[in-house]
């Protein structure tokens, strides 16, 4: 790795700042907050006993895998965002990389799609939590299913109504998901010295279907992918990060570290506390693990609580992505125009977060209907299944962009880096990895939508007004992925 910064220390200018309307007010600590936010969240609360379901009691190794693609893949993006320090992210990059505008348009709307498919999956997850929280019956499937469809209204109406975002905002929310992780840790290590914990289940692998380990831990490392996303959404904050070349290196490689080494942590004690059988029952696999473990301490009612504020923000973020994104391609005209309406007195885009709220609504009512219980794993799973066809192009672009020179200096990935991250990245979109169908199918429909929106609009911009269909101002497109 390289990591070349300029600097005129002289004059006080940093290089990598380049002229922005935005306030740069991130320095280092708050970026570093920012992105392990953004990362933790949904996928660990939800989804440990999925992937310890798929390989038994070595459900740390999934974690692990998924964090070392999840890293390859972040200096691609540190490259990218050091040498285009602005706000669009990934399709930004394919547009410079391709210059090709149905590219680039796919590539926008697989990642608002995956902003979605990541919201209905914390919304599920939200409402399994809240029926644990107040001891309801959640095997009714029905109820679980209209609570998770009252909280996505919910959301809508909040997204609505306006949301002000801001740093010290998500410091708060960072510090309240951190501490429910904090505290099954503690948990771990309480019911460690308790003589609670059996290690030797972590080095146990099963699997179900006689699956060989490879498989298996390929099978299970897409699902546990969905708890590593996030990290990329951080380059929209480029330019209201203090000298972004010199602080998004150092900052989004330790963010990683932090959480890897929190999910692998995790994952250890839920399988040294938990059988896997009971670890993989349910939709809430870290209440069963702090209720196991310490069944006499009251905290065990305080997670599912922890866990709804976690999962309540992942949604409420993605559906605020999902629709802005969705708006500015309405607003270039590659979407239907009234897509793009804003409400005159809230000032939201009103149309756009009503489309991608019923789009949501139906995903997670078809899904619990087909998926026979397993509606967080494919949910989740297509989120990860999107963002890995995201992160493969973002790999690729690296490399035709390094045709691209600029006057000032910035972060440089080793080659070898992103040609690894693209073939790993391509290698678990593929079916061979054992991914349900079920993924597919939501994930393909998902982009039928968008291909016959584009159409309808190309249609209409050619028959009737007599205009090109193209993304105008790619730079203004924000919102580039999901966060847990």
């Amino acid at each position: 790795m390289s990591t070349t910064v300029g600097r005129d220390e002289q004059a006080g200018a940093v290089e990598g700042e380049e002229p922005t309307e935005l306030k740069r007010v991130m320095g280092p600590k708050l970026l570093l907050l920012f992105i392990v936010g953004d990362i933790l969240g949904t996928g660990v609360y939800a989804l440990t006993g999925e992937v310890a379901a798929e390989v038994g009691g070595a459900a740390w190794v999934p974690f692990l895998v998924a964090f070392v693609i999840a890293t390859i893949t972040a200096f691609s993006y540190l490259e990218l965002v050091t040498k285009y320090p602005q706000a669009a992210g990934a399709a930004l990059y394919t547009h410079k990389a391709f210059g090709l505008h149905f590219v680039t348009f796919i590539v926008a709307f697989t990642v608002m799609c995956s902003g979605i498919t990541s919201a209905s999956t914390a919304s599920r997850a939200f409402a399994s939590n809240l029926a644990t929280g107040f001891g309801l019956d959640k095997g009714n499937s029905n109820l679980v299913l209209f609570i998770a469809l009252g909280f996505m209204a919910l959301v809508a109406l909040v997204n609505f109504r306006g949301v002000g975002e801001s740093v010290k905002a998500n410091i708060v929310l960072t510090c309240v998901e951190l501490s429910g992780l904090l505290l099954v840790i503690m948990v771990g290590f309480y019911a460690l010295f308790a003589g609670k914990t059996d290690f030797s289940r972590t080095m146990v692998f099963e699997s179900p279907g006689d699956k060989n380990a490879f498989l298996a831990v390929t099978a299970a490392t897409s699902l546990a992918f969905f708890a590593m996303v996030g990290f990329e959404d951080s380059v929209n904050m480029a330019e209201e990060t203090k000298d972004p070349v010199r602080n998004f290196p150092k900052m989004m490689l330790t963010g990683l570290g932090i959480t890897g080494a929190i999910y692998v942590l995790i994952a250890l004690f839920a399988v040294a506390i938990v059988p896997v059988g009971e670890l993989g029952a349910g939709d809430t696999p870290l209440v069963t693990v702090v209720e196991t473990a310490a069944p006499g301490i009251p905290i065990d009612k305080l997670l599912p609580f922890i866990s709804m504020f976690a999962v309540a923000n992942s949604a409420l973020i993605n559906m605020l992505m999902a629709s802005r994104l969705l708006y500015g391609m309405a607003r270039q005209e590659v979407l239907p125009p009234f897509l793009g309406k804003v409400h005159k007195g809230r000032q939201t885009p009103w149309a756009a977060i009503l489309f991608t709220t019923a789009i949501a609504v139906g995903l997670i009512t078809v899904v619990t209907k087909n998926a026979e219980g397993e509606v967080i794993s494919a949910l989740g799973g297509t989120t990860a299944l999107l963002l890995l066809g995201v992160f493969t192009i973002v790999n690729v672009c690296v490399l035709v962009l390094r045709r691209d020179t600029i006057d000032r200096k910035h972060f440089v990935a080793p080659t070898v880096l992103p040609v690894v991250g693209a073939l790993l990245c391509a290698f678990f979109v593929g079916p061979w990895t054992g991914r349900d169908g079920l993924q597919y199918q939501i994930a393909g429909w998902l982009l039928v939508i968008g291909v016959v929106l584009w159409a309808i609009t190309w249609v209409a911009n050619r028959s009737i007004r007599g205009k090109r269909t193209y993304l105008r101002d790619v730079d203004s497109l924000g919102g580039d992925g999901p966060v847990n």
